[in-house]
């Protein structure tokens, strides 16, 4: 399945290849067949990065799972002013352009937190793209309580964020909301309390990974 995001993209790259192809037939020398190549992988990465899998989310709603495939670049206890406000931990996830980039809620609940703010284009594991690049910010408060504060963020090849959720919205975790276009960042900020189950290095599977258990009782 491909992510209705991507259609434009899509389009636009098979729109640039057939008129590149049409250019290089009147050209009567071997770099035309280089031509054809190159433009057939541009299609080709195209329908491959906006591929959209479905993905067997895990059933108990007590779980966190991760709103993107990619890496786990950093777990580290942080201060989370604008939704958590207090003590938690952020999960840091980057996406190459070779991961899926759609992206899933982590978590059950209702949006009570949503804003998007412009920015920079650093680097997407740079520590400083959590405050100073383009990103969008959302605040989940779970069922039992908990508040779980997730953001998309853009990287330097990454220039374009895409959700659909807006603030009083019901979420499920696992369920689709948007999409990263070319590499790109998730940070996830979970209460302290809860139960970590990643680590730096682990890879993870958008609706499917397990970042961490929130005590239900």
């Amino acid at each position: 399945m491909i992510a209705r995001e991507g259609y434009s993209n899509i389009f636009a790259a098979v729109a640039v290849a057939i008129t590149a192809c049409i250019a290089a037939s009147f050209i009567n020398h071997w770099s035309a067949y280089i031509i054809y190549g190159v433009m057939g992988l541009l299609v080709v990465f195209m329908l491959f990065f906006f591929r959209d899998p479905d993905r067997e989310v895990p059933a108990a709603e007590n779980l966190i799972v991760s709103p993107a495939d990619g890496t786990v670049v950093s777990v580290k206890e942080v201060d989370e002013p604008l939704y958590i406000k207090g003590k938690a931990i952020q999960i840091c996830i980057f996406l190459s352009a070779f991961n899926v980039h759609v992206n899933r809620s982590p978590a059950t609940g209702k949006i009570e937190y949503l804003t998007y703010n412009t920015g920079k284009y650093l680097m997407a594991w740079d520590d400083r793209a959590s405050s100073m690049n383009e990103r969008a910010d959302f605040g989940v408060l779970h069922p039992t309580g908990a508040k779980i504060f997730f953001r998309q963020i853009t990287g330097f090849m990454a220039r374009r964020i895409v959700y659909h959720l807006k603030e009083g919205d019901e979420v499920k975790a696992g369920k689709r909301f948007g999409i990263m276009k070319f590499g790109s960042r998730m940070d996830i900020l979970v209460p302290p309390e809860v139960e970590l189950q990643v680590e730096e290095g682990d890879r993870t599977v958008g609706g499917e990974t397990i970042l961490a258990r929130i005590d239900d009782k």
